[in-house]
């Protein structure tokens, strides 16, 4: 197939607005995850997407803790 074989486009596409589902969360869920096709995706921001690895919370705790005081970064 190609861009010749399609129709053009009538109007702009839309854009899918995805925020954190952490209670009280107001940013943005660039972080999807769903099990399979069939169930609905579910969106977090990254400070609460739960399914990080361990590297990846480890450097937020340390961004955070720069960021917001605390423990010195080692």
């Amino acid at each position: 197939m190609s861009d010749t074989d399609r129709p053009t486009l009538t109007k702009a596409p839309e854009m899918y607005v995805h925020y954190c589902e952490q209670g009280g969360c107001t940013e943005w869920g660039s972080w999807g995850n769903s099990p399979s096709p069939a169930v609905a995706t579910r969106w977090w921001c990254f400070e609460h997407f739960p399914h990080k690895s361990n590297e990846q919370d480890q450097a937020l705790r340390r961004k955070l803790e720069a960021t917001y005081g605390g423990n010195t970064i080692q």
